[in-house]
This record gives structure tokens, sequence and C-alpha cells, in this order.
């Protein structure tokens, strides 16, 4: 830990934006939640205050205190289910504490520099590192082999429980969010378009989308695609796979350094904004963050929106039980790949790990509550309640079985990319976000001429301001 220890002071005075999971309703990081990876459409979470380690409960029982976000739209009801069986077979309480991403990077530092923090917690994926370099994380390197190791997980989710550099591994897997896009198979149909075809690659998607722009469901025209703009907790997550796909790149090969402004990166941005320039994205549509977007593609705005998996679950349920079954998209929906870019096909791969507190005095018992909640029946059961894809591998087909839809976000999280695990990401990524937001505005002739020089102005500065925090 010791060579981390120079970026603790600039982890601690920066508060990270987003999360590493990113869902609709929530920042996210990864994850982006049920509203996704941590973000969706969930309902305000109960933000109480941390609280001191487990201690036993008056009726003799141990009492684990865990801290999660908001996954679910009763997330502290919907845990304490989920976690009867494993309360019962080890005769112990589980205090569940949620804490609303807005807050929780605050008290979790909070708790890691405190030394009084939950036994076990949820951890954005991008946040694992820079909490585990503050010395706060167990080290779990010599018990992964007790569910599976590596191999039980998709690469890029694995790539997010260790320090870039370090061998040791400070969380598992516990869910993972993964992009792809939806579409309305009544207006691709009505317009004569193969999605088969459409989402091949970034020449035929961008030929379909011009196709598809202004065709009429029930006297109503529908515009081609809608992604939110600068006022979104996802805004580098929407915009990493068109860089990635172009041969762009977050950060250089020795993470030394930002490769925002690479020429491969402007050809990416400019690809993905380039779609609004050119009549395919309804203008108001950049002023929503992702939970409005959603909805807008929801009541038929649009006929493209890319997303996480969490729709999938709420087009099967009614308004009264928090999903849109009864929404137009409900009921006219497909799902299809990220189309592949010049340089490979790239989605946004996010979710949560669980960690345990190194000041837990009940470590054993906590990686038993570790263990359960990565076993197959609570995976499968906490995919169904959040909307998420489980962590493990193997419940691929128990998942696609549930619900055929889910087929294509499983096919993403093969190609999907997560970003560097370093401490300083969260720093990192709050600059890009703030610059790739100058570019929205540039993109909607809010403020600046767009075009390709200044576009690359804007990554520069990015670039420059993401080099000096990675150096520092």
């Amino acid at each position: 830990m010791a060579k981390w220890s120079r970026t603790l002071g600039l982890l601690l005075s920066l508060v990270m934006l987003v999360a590493g999971c990113g869902s609709s309703g929530q920042p996210a990081g990864g994850g982006d939640g049920p509203s996704g990876s941590g973000d969706q459409q969930s309902p305000p979470a109960a933000g109480t205050q941390p609280q001191a380690p487990a201690t036993p409960a008056p009726s003799g029982r141990t009492t684990l205190q865990m801290w999660i976000m908001p996954n679910t739209t009763q997330s502290e009801q919907d845990m304490l289910q989920l976690l009867q069986p494993f309360m019962a077979q080890h005769n112990v309480d589980v205090q569940v504490t949620v804490i609303d991403w807005s807050s929780a990077w605050t008290r979790i530092t909070a708790a890691a520099t405190s030394g009084e923090g939950p036994d076990v917690l949820q951890l954005g994926t991008t946040w694992v590192p820079a909490i585990a370099a503050m010395g706060a994380l167990e080290p779990l390197s010599g018990k992964v082999a007790e569910i599976g190791g590596a191999d039980a997980f998709y690469p890029a989710s694995w790539n997010t429980v260790s320090i870039a550099g370090d061998p040791e591994v400070y969380a598992v897997p516990w869910f993972i969010d993964v992009r792809a896009a939806y579409y309305r198979t009544d207006v691709f149909q009505k317009a004569g378009v193969d999605p088969q075809t459409a989402f091949r690659d970034w020449e035929s998607f961008k030929a379909a989308l011009h196709q598809i722009n202004g065709t009429e469901i029930e006297g109503r025209p529908v515009a081609a695609i809608g992604f939110p703009g600068k006022n979104d907790w996802n805004v580098t997550h929407n915009i990493m796979p068109w860089v990635w796909g172009a041969g762009g790149s977050e950060l250089s090969a020795d993470l030394r350094s930002s490769a925002i402004n690479s020429e491969e990166a402007l050809d990416g941005v400019m690809f993905y904004t380039g779609l609004v320039r050119e009549g395919l994205v309804p203008p108001g549509v950049l002023e929503k963050n992702t939970s409005d977007a959603e909805m807008a593609f929801h009541t038929g705005e649009f006929a493209v929106f890319f997303n996480g998996p969490w729709m999938v679950s709420q087009y099967t349920r009614p308004e009264s039980e928090n999903g849109h079954a009864d929404k137009i998209a409900a009921q006219n929906y497909g799902v299809a790949p990220i189309p592949e870019g010049p340089r490979g096909r790239y989605t946004f791969f996010g979710g949560s790990n669980l960690a345990i507190f190194n000041t837990s005095r009940h470590k054993e018992l906590s990686w038993e509550l570790v263990k359960f909640l990565v076993g197959k029946e609570a995976q499968m059961a906490y995919g169904e309640m959040a909307g998420m894809l489980p962590a493990l591998k193997a419940l691929e087909p128990d998942m696609v079985a549930l619900n055929a839809n889910f087929a294509p976000f499983y096919e993403a999280a093969r190609y999907g990319r997560s970003y560097a695990s370093i401490p300083q990401w969260g720093p990192v990524e709050t600059v890009y976000t703030k610059h790739l937001s100058t570019i929205w505005d540039l993109t909607a002739g809010v403020s600046g001429t767009y075009s390709r020089e200044a576009v690359k102005q804007v990554l520069d500065e990015a670039a420059r301001e993401a080099t000096s925090l990675l150096n520092q």
C-alpha cells in the first residue's frame, strides 16, 4: 500500500461524481443500477448514518452490519428477504443500511479513515482500488478459490477487484452492468429496416437511423435515437464505447497519462456526437438525464436507446410494481448489441462488488455472507429483484431462459470493457465528465462552434488535467 500513499490526500479531497456502476436513476461507475448497476429509477434511499462495526445483538446473536446502495425499489426489505436463509443457517442478524449513491463515497471514505465502518459493503466497481489503497479492505486472495476464483466471473468484472499491478484481491463481483441497444421493433418493421444488419457496424447503424428517422406510429413521428447529454451521471460511460470502438482509450498503456485526446478517441467522440448534428436525435433529450431519457423511450419519443439490462425486467412488470409493461416500447422492443466500430465492438462494463472492511470484528462470518451473496441461488434471486445480471458466468443460461432479451447483454459482457483499476480513476473520471459535458454544449450549439478542431481542444485540456492527476 505504501506506493499508493501519495494519492490518499487527493482521493480524500475529491468526491467522485460518478460511481462504477452506472444505471438509470443514480450516479454510476459501474453500476452503473434497478435501476441498474446502481443507476435506475429507484425511489430515494434511506440514507442513514454509518454505524459502528457489528456487535452482539441483545438476544446474544451476532449482528453483522452491511451497507448497500439502492439497487432495488425496496432495497432494505429486499435484501433482508434475500438474507433470511443465511441468517437462519448461521444464527446471525444482518443490519442493512442503505446509502444513496450521491453520499456513498463521502460516507465510505469517512469510514475508511476512521476505522468505524460496516462488516460488508457494496462498492461501485471503480471505487475498489481507491478504498483498497486507503488500507480499508480485507485482502481476500486466500479465500476466492472458495467461490471459483477468477474463472467464475467475466474478465472485465474480475479486472475491478484489485489495484492494477497489485496481485491482491480486495473485493468480489456481485452484479454487473453492461449496455446494449433497445430498439422499437414496430418502427424498424414499418421503415423496412432489418435489425440484424442495422446494428452490424457504425456505417450500417447510421444508415439505418436515417432510414427510420421520422417514421410515424399511430400518427406520431418517432425520432431515430435518443440519449442524454451533459446533464447525466453517465456522461463518460456513454461516450467511452465509441472511443474504444474507434481504437482509442481512456489512459495510456502504462496508466501514467491520459489518452482521451488521441486521434482515435476523437474519431469516436465525433461519430457519437455527430448523430445529433445529423438530425437523428431530438434536441430536447440532450437536456435529460438517463432516467428521464429512459422514460422518453418508454413512451415512444425515439426508436433506439442504449441502456442496461434492468429495462428488460421493467417491461415485464405493471406500473403498480414499478414497471413499464403498459408503455408502447414494452410491447414493441428488441435488444441488439452496440454496433461494431472500425477497431472493434465494445460496451461499458460496470456494476458493483462486495468487500469486507478490515476493521470488522467478524471477518470469517462476513466472508460467509459474501459467499452466500455470490452463490447461485442468491445471485439469481437478486438478479431478478434488481434487474441486473448476476456476476457468475455460470448463470447466463438461467437468466436467458428467464427472458431471452437478456441474451444480448450477455453477448455484450463478452466484449465489455471496464476502466483502468487504479486509485486515481475517480478524480480522472470527474475531469473527463466535466470536459465531455463541454463537448455536449458545443454539439447542442449552446456555446462555441462545433467542429473537429473545437472538440480536439476540449479533449486536449481534459488530457492535460487528467495526466496531472495521474502524476500527483
